[in-house]
């Protein structure tokens, strides 16, 4: 096998020399040694490129992603894998734009055009939503660390999850279709996500297609593309951003722990309003009592000397004590008072009231 690398690699050396290449510069890596490692390409085809330490360090500036250049390069064979590559000695940027980088420009003005970056068509999170369905691929660590989230800050919450590849030549079919089955389904919040890579496999979240599905979307979408510092054009159509999965779910759903603890201090809280009002209320209570009780006493004592008074002017009214001084009251069979001489007819029966009792009396005749 080493002996079939190595003829290959010396027949790839020795054909082409050192070449001018012109394609554009993707998936950038830097690494602690120094060393670049890339991808060139353009419309047709792409080769993996190095560029060593000692000749990046003569370049003013590093391309970012979707540069155009002009690339100094010998072909070679990395022969441990029998990988074809392109080794880098000079980097020139070409006046124009690379492919990729045309591309995005051209999605950024349709969306721009049509207001979905507006930040007035973002809507706000429910408090308390019930269901969340979940976009992302089924085999990422994404995923995990979604439902371990959900199910530590709100049991109760029913979780979704639609399964889409989220790189590669499938990502945007399948989020396109995935996007479009939410608005079948009775949930609150939407969660698109995926873990952290390279430009290029973050690309699908940089298409047009699945950047107006997330805009389509009935409920309010939180995007969460890659790690914190990656923005894709997801990111800003979507109703809110986060800078991880994780975080995204932290703001879908209130902490239980959280709201409990909150519970909690507001009810010691109230529990010690209503016992200082309690205590208050008893106070005045206790107030009242007193000013009432000695209005009460001071009532009924003025209403007994008053009734005093009243006896005894009505004692001294009192026929009885008229009585009581030698008078007597002469009535007739019927009771009746007789106050007229004519009334005392001869054989009349009749009595005498006195202060004493009654004395049976006859009018005898003149």
């Amino acid at each position: 096998m080493a002996e079939v690398v190595g003829a290959l690699k010396t027949a790839v050396e020795s054909c082409l020399g050192q070449i001018w290449v012109k394609g554009e510069v993707t998936e950038l890596k830097v690494y602690q040694s120094g060393h670049w490692y890339f991808t060139l390409r353009d419309a047709d085809a792409q080769i993996r490129c190095v560029m060593w330490k000692t000749y990046a360090q003569r370049l003013k500036a590093r391309p970012v992603d979707g540069t155009e250049v002009y690339l100094l390069a010998r072909p070679s064979l990395w022969e441990e894998r029998a990988d074809l590559r392109l080794s880098a000695v000079n980097m020139l940027p070409t006046a124009g734009v690379g492919l990729q980088q045309l591309a995005l420009e051209r999605t950024r003005e349709a969306l721009t055009r049509d207001g979905l970056f507006d930040a007035a068509r973002k809507r706000s999170l429910p408090p308390f939503p019930r269901s969340v369905v979940v976009i992302t691929s089924l085999e990422g660590a994404a995923l995990h660390d979604l439902v371990n989230v959900a199910r530590r800050r709100w049991p109760a919450l029913r979780l979704y999850v639609i399964g889409s590849a989220v790189q590669g030549e499938q990502a945007e079919p399948e989020l396109v279709r995935a996007l479009g089955l939410v608005n079948r389904m009775e949930v609150d919040v939407c969660i698109i996500g995926r873990g952290g890579g390279s430009r290029e496999d973050l690309g699908a979240f940089n298409l047009e297609s699945v950047c107006r599905a997330i805009a389509a979307v009935r409920v309010p979408v939180i995007a969460a593309i890659g790690h914190e510092t990656d923005v894709s054009f997801a990111d800003l159509v979507a109703d809110l951003r986060a800078p991880t999965p994780s975080a995204a779910m932290e703001l879908a759903v209130p902490d239980r722990r959280e709201l409990l603890g909150r519970m909690a201090a507001l009810s010691s809280g109230l529990a010690g309003g209503l016992s200082r009002r309690t205590r208050l209320l008893r106070e005045r209570l206790y107030r009242a009592e007193d000013r009432l009780r000695h209005r009460m006493d001071g009532r009924v004592t003025a209403d007994r000397e008053r009734v005093g008074r009243l006896g005894a002017q009505l004692d001294a009214l009192s026929p009885l004590r008229v009585l009581g001084r030698g008078y007597a009251v002469p009535r007739g069979a019927g009771g009746q008072v007789l106050r007229r001489r004519g009334e005392f007819a001869p054989g009349l029966g009749f009595s005498l009231r006195v202060s004493d009792g009654d004395v049976p009396a006859r009018v005898e005749p003149a």
